[in-house]
């Protein structure tokens, strides 16, 4: 049978902004791109695509394989890495680690998180693949995976090289996998000060939107002179995150007011819904089986990111099974629910049985065949 449940919102079908430049927002930078997490639907973009170099904004690369080697198992916070010479040289942003000396990974992955240590970086690199060539080479391999085809990696720092680059996009990609994946990744990156070395050490944030904006949950800034000032910046509203990248500003103001500005469009004009029936899902008749009816349920949530500017209309289809034999298994397929935006198809979900039912056995089947006929008298 099938049943249309109309739910009307304020919303309407996505069309990313960069399609609508006209109102979309207007940035001081080279190249920047706006990035719903979850669905990871571009919202604005501008010059995407466009290499350039990323300076530490690389280090989202560097910490989404140490999180990975964390949730993996491969190591654990507590572990001791021992800084080598080489580590203890790098340039640029530093906690000043000296060759030998020892610090755990969860205060290595601050120094990076908080302070861009580079030093940090390359303890952290040599510690999980032997060498920062090794390292890079993964950083590599995984930027391959994740299809970020407009990135080639150098180093794991940032620091300028030949043939290291990214885009926007890219940047956006390499951002939306480590804070889905690894939410974890939070506790440091929202650290606005801190110590290390038992508090002889101050550490403070170079992302100041932790302190000065609503929701900031990170993630890395970047700056060299050929670069100049980049910055991959995540907020949470409403249960919705976004990534706003920014990729060559003239300055450091001009980045963080960038990433605000986007940041400022997607919380103002979109949001995520979750969509469910206007009422519960009616039970399946079982036949032949050791219970009269299974219960169905959604197979998963549909969320939806939606225009809020745009006054649309979503409505569900429910295709329901009216009966099903038995044997049942749980999450057997029984329907789906088609969701529209003005009509057109955004998403499918299974409706599945929320529980397994038995086939009955020949005797059983002539049991309940006799109470039918003892009940009919």
């Amino acid at each position: 049978m099938k049943r249309v449940l109309p739910i009307l919102l304020a919303a309407a079908m996505l069309t990313p902004c960069a399609h609508a430049a006209p109102a979309g927002p207007q940035v001081n930078a080279a190249s920047a791109v706006l990035m719903e997490k979850e669905t990871g639907t571009v919202l604005y973009e501008h010059n995407s695509h466009e290499k350039l170099e990323p300076a530490s904004v690389t280090k989202v690369m560097t910490m989404l394989l140490i999180m990975e080697a964390l949730n993996s198992g491969r190591i654990t916070k507590e572990e001791m890495v021992t800084t080598s010479a080489y580590a203890a040289s790098m340039g640029g942003s530093q906690v000043f680690l000296e060759e030998g000396e020892q610090m755990s990974v969860h205060e290595l992955l601050k120094c990076i998180a908080v302070s861009s240590a580079n030093d940090a970086a390359v303890a952290m690199a040599e510690h999980l693949s032997g060498s920062e060539a090794a390292f890079v080479e993964k950083m590599n391999a995984r930027a391959a995976e994740l299809g970020m085809k407009d990135t080639h990696f150098s180093n794991c720092t940032g620091l300028p090289v030949a043939e290291h680059y990214t885009s926007s996009y890219d940047m956006a990609l390499m951002s939306r996998q480590l804070i889905l994946h690894h939410p974890d990744i939070q506790t440091y990156t929202t650290i606005w000060m801190d110590s290390i070395r038992g508090g002889t050490f101050g550490l403070s944030n170079t992302n100041r939107l932790i302190r000065f904006y609503n929701g900031a949950t990170g993630l890395k800034t970047g700056f060299t002179d050929a670069a100049l000032y980049c910055l991959s910046a995540t907020a949470e509203r409403n249960e919705m995150e976004l990534i706003a990248t920014v990729m060559k500003s003239p300055t450091s103001d001009d980045r963080f007011q960038a990433a605000k500005t986007l940041l400022d469009h997607g919380f103002a004009n979109y949001s995520l819904t979750t969509v469910h029936p206007d009422q519960a899902l009616p039970p399946v008749d079982v036949l032949l089986g050791e219970a009269a009816q299974v219960q169905p349920r959604l197979a998963r949530d549909c969320r939806l990111l939606l225009s809020r500017d745009s006054a649309g209309q979503v409505t569900t289809e429910l295709d329901l099974a009216s009966d099903v034999e038995a044997p049942v298994e749980a999450g057997q397929q029984l329907g789906q629910m088609t969701v529209r935006v003005n009509g057109e198809v955004r998403d499918t979900v299974p409706i599945v049985a929320a529980q397994g039912v038995a086939r009955l056995s020949l005797p059983g089947i002539f049991s309940q065949l006799l109470r039918r006929m003892l009940m009919a008298q």
